[in-house]
């Protein structure tokens, strides 16, 4: 068995990693010559504001009295500058948005796994490209920009980590931060030669990077007075900085600015996902050689935001994130960074149209450049005869481009040279795209033919061996000879394929998978010809009907990914259940409580997502509801005679009462000081960590009796999630709970009733003792439903509270019982924990009901894997990479969770094997203290 499920993980972590290389490969290239505009350029000079986490709306809007959010940069764009609105892509995280405004590409997916902070990739940027830059800001953002710089000339400077506290006085202190070094910065180059000298050479860029605004969202929301405090702040500071800089070069009319966000921010403080309130940006660019105002009498935008920000008559150019680089690199004259794919926006120059055209034709020839280096390595590791090129961009196409616009620009018209290169643009993104997605069908179907081949492997063991539908069948030795031979004979064919063409490595594993499965799958060819001849003697309505309800079921599973509504459908089909199956006749109160409970479960997924509106005192409430409860069942079992060996047990129980009303009181105090703006007080950050750490040791120390092992779980757990909460998910595990205690009985009723085996008496069964081989029963149809409902109450436990699939509704509130200061993969791991109760709730149900009925786990764990994985299937068809970014996002995260789910299953079993089986011996005589 372990051989089995080693090679069932091999296969499932080989799926999971596949979407990254089939969906999401870097699209970087490298070995393209640089570009540069011929013409001399209009500044000399430019300075890069970029307000971390700023929406659009946030700085165009008036206040309530009509006086603008951001006086000074209201009065540019409406007397010296040109404004828009920059459209940024998902993931909206602060390092992609920046990659995409300095070095003018989308960064692939794939840059996750470092958590948006160091170079997963090296790239060229403006940076790279120019003199001189300097920067100011956070430790997150500018060192991956300094690192990337060839030579030495990006220099930085960063405020600690530290400083990044979302529990802080006040979070605009950091922007005050960059303003202040600014400012003296300039003063001290007065006295400093060589730095004067470097500030008065061209091609030099100024960064201000501001994240003050970014955190004072994630912790008070964007529609806060500090968040708009701080937006008037940073105005104020711009103001000051531009009129420095300006009287420091003798108003020379050299300096160009560029103010722009790298993401928005959601009404409830969190950003990552494709919401417009996270995509739209606001770009306002000034100074030398850009468009004074233009005035427009009417302009169509699908939004309505003009008439809201009284802009109607103001012309309003929108570009996309990734053209801002091309403008700055334009307007200060250095070479187009070599990865951008940016189209350099033409509306915001104000140059002579001759500059225009030679300026566009520099960025067709640059992106052409990328499009060329791109085929040339498909054309290397293809087969000749097997190469199909891009048609609209051969060679002579290519040639005939580049002479016409050389032509046309000669002949000074400029305006067709501007339209061919637009084109050309055009077809070299195009082009990129297809030589990036070349091999995708390929590998889609070797991954889509591995998966079936083992699902169909999972279902033939399951029937061979845990059913008596099949009789034991001999295989013919010299048959299996062959057939091994003839299976060996295909991978070295596919082997030698893939070798001519030199292909990498990962395209081996996913092409010779399907091989060895399918060799599995064809070696028990007997028991699907015995069950052919045995399903045909059976009723083939019942058959058919069967295949439909699991059908059926499973669709629905595949619906709840998107909707979560679909789980209340069929949470509100479970509470019919007793009644369809006639079950209530003989438990009615059982049954009254499971529909009950059944119906409390299935509003949860009808709220709001967590996190939107948090609420307190439903948090507490939850905290006392469960003190409750856990002090009745202390009476309860105080009553029930000589359970409690001795006094340890009483102790223990004790202390967990304790941890939750401890968890209670620091989830309250600790709302009430942030919202004073005191930070987190240190008391509650040791409780919080020392509740964590014990909640996964308690239970261990607690009987083994089967109900009060599990209520010993829920209390532990329970207390972890309290510090976790903001808001109503807070009663979520108390009624998931409740209802799998219910579970675990309705389940001996359903075994008496379909005369599987005798009911068991239930409070005084052991865990400890529940592992003996002899009394394992063969699978019954009705196997299959408790398998279904597993997954199910998985699923339920996953999104009843919210939809996880979307980055955005991770909300930082959560963990500030544990901390405050900025730390990606502390907080990501504290959120996973906070998924992950639900699920160790529910998993710990479904080894009380593998125990109960008597089944050996593998037999209905692997029913359970036979329906995430089709489910996975599903998924993996559902995967796409074009359409809004929102969609994208969603079809990866239901993919990965999908898969990450059956992993994830086969070490929950582990651990809820642990949990309950487990028990650690406290040496006695010793005092306790509780932690």
């Amino acid at each position: 068995i372990p051989v089995f499920i080693l090679a069932g993980l091999l296969v499932h972590c080989v799926f999971l990693v596949s979407i990254f290389d089939i969906y999401f490969s870097s699209p970087l290239v490298h070995g393209m010559t640089p570009q540069q505009t011929p013409l001399p350029p209009p500044a000399k000079r430019l300075v890069l504001f970029v307000a971390d986490g700023l929406r659009a709306d946030s700085l165009y809007e008036l206040n309530s009295n009509g006086t603008p959010r951001a006086p000074y940069l209201r009065s540019i764009l409406e007397n010296n500058g040109s404004w828009g609105i920059s459209h940024t892509r998902v993931p909206t995280e602060s390092r992609p948005g920046h990659v995409a405004l300095i070095a003018g590409f989308y960064e692939d997916v794939s840059a996750v796994a470092k958590g948006w902070k160091e170079n997963p990739v090296e790239f060229d940027s403006v940076f790279n490209e120019s003199k001189y830059t300097w920067g100011w800001g956070s430790p997150d953002i500018l060192p991956m920009f300094a690192k990337g710089a060839t030579g030495d000339h990006v220099y930085t400077f960063c405020y600690t980590a530290e400083s990044e506290d979302f529990g802080a006085q006040d979070a605009a202190e950091l922007d005050m931060w960059v303003f202040d070094h600014v400012k003296s910065f300039f003063n001290s180059s007065r006295s400093n030669q060589t730095l004067f000298s470097a500030l008065h050479e061209d091609k030099v860029v100024l960064f201000l990077h501001l994240l003050g605004i970014d955190t004072n969202g994630h912790a008070h929301r964007p529609n806060s007075r500090e968040y708009k405090e701080n937006i008037k702040k940073v105005d104020n500071g711009i103001k000051e900085i531009a009129s420095m800089i300006e009287n420091f070069y003798g108003n020379d009319g050299k300096t160009a600015f560029i103010l722009t966000s790298d993401h928005g921010m959601t009404d409830w403080g969190s950003h990552g996902a494709g919401h417009p309130s996270e995509t739209l940006t606001p770009l306002i660019v000034w100074g030398a050689g850009v468009n004074y105002p233009q005035k427009v009498t009417s302009q169509f935008f699908e939004d309505n935001f003009l008439k809201e920000w009284k802009l109607e008559d103001l012309k309003r150019l929108d570009v996309n994130q990734a053209d801002i680089a091309p403008l700055m690199a334009s307007l200060i004259g250095v070479p187009f960074p070599l990865n951008s794919v940016g189209i350099l926006p033409l509306e915001y120059l104000n140059n002579s149209a001759h500059f225009k055209a030679e300026s566009i034709f520099t960025n067709a020839v640059q992106i052409l450049e990328q499009f060329k280096v791109k085929m040339s390595q498909k054309k290397e590791t293809t087969l000749s005869f097997l190469f199909t090129p891009f048609k609209p961009l051969s060679d002579s196409e290519q040639i005939n481009f580049l002479k016409k616009t050389r032509l046309y620009i000669q002949q000074e018209k400029y305006d067709e040279a501007v339209s061919l290169c637009k084109t050309l643009i055009n077809l070299a993104l195009e082009g990129l795209s297809y030589y990036h997605t070349y091999d995708r069908l390929f590998l889609g179907l070797s991954i889509a033919m591995g998966f079936v081949g083992w699902t169909t492997y999972v279902i033939l063991v399951i029937i061979k061996t845990h059913t008596n539908l099949t009789k034991t069948v001999q295989t013919n030795n010299q048959e299996s000879t062959v057939l091994f031979y003839s299976f060996a004979f295909v991978g070295m064919i596919i082997a030698f394929f893939l070798l001519i063409q030199t292909c990498p490595w990962t395209y081996y594993v996913y092409c010779l998978l399907p091989v060895p499965v399918w060799y599995a799958v064809v070696r028990e060819l007997p028991v699907i010809q015995d069950l052919a001849t045995n399903l045909l003697s059976l009723r083939i309505g019942q058959s058919i009907g069967f295949l439909l309800v699991c059908t059926l079921g499973i669709e629905i599973l595949v619906f709840s990914f998107f909707y979560r509504s679909a789980l209340t459908i069929g949470l509100l089909v479970f509470a019919g259940w007793p009644v369809i199956t006639q079950l209530w006749v003989q438990a009615k109160t059982t049954a009254l409580i499971w529909t009950l409970l059944c119906v409390f479960l299935a509003i949860f997924p009808l709220m709001p997502v967590v996190g939107r509106e948090p609420n307190i005192s439903v948090v507490i409430a939850a905290g006392l509801l469960t003190l409750l409860i856990s002090c009745f069942s202390l009476v309860s079992f105080c009553k029930s005679e000589n359970k409690y060996r001795n006094n340890e047990d009483l102790k223990m129980h004790f202390y967990q009462v304790l941890s939750i009303a401890l968890s209670t009181y620091v989830v309250s105090s600790t709302h009430d000081s942030l919202k004073n703006k005191q930070g987190l007080p240190v008391l509650n950050q040791i409780i919080s960590w020392m509740t964590l750490v014990s909640s996964s040791v308690l239970p261990l120390l607690s009987p083994t009796f089967l109900f009060r092992r599990l209520f010993s779980i829920l209390l532990s757990l329970m207390s972890t999630y309290l510090l976790l909460s903001t808001g109503y998910e807070a009663l979520f595990p108390l009624v998931l709970s409740g209802l799998m205690f219910v579970w675990i009985n309705m389940e001996q009723e359903a075994l008496q009733h379909y005369g599987l085996s005798l009911k068991q008496k239930l409070s005084v069964f052991n865990f400890a003792y529940a592992t003996d081989i002899t009394q394992f029963r063969q699978l019954h149809l009705d196997d299959v439903r408790r398998s279904f409902f597993f997954v199910f109450f998985i699923v339920t436990a996953f999104f009843g509270t919210g939809n996880i699939a979307s980055v955005n509704s991770f909300d930082p509130a959560s963990v500030y019982c544990f901390l405050t200061v900025f730390s990606p993969f502390m907080m990501g791991g504290l959120l996973v924990l906070k998924v992950v109760i639900p699920f160790v709730l529910v998993s710990c149900a479904f080894e009380a009901i593998q125990v109960t009925t008597q089944l050996s786990s593998k037999s209905l764990f692997l029913i359970v894997l036979v329906v995430s994985d089709i489910m996975a299937l599903h998924f993996f068809f559902l995967v796409k990479d074009y359409g809004s970014w929102l969609d994208i996002g969603t079809s990866i995260s239901h993919y990965v969770l999908v898969m990450s789910l059956t992993i994830f299953m086969m070490l929950m079993n582990g651990l809820a094997q642990l949990l309950t089986t487990k028990r650690l011996e406290l040496p006695r005589r010793t005092k306790h203290h509780s932690t």
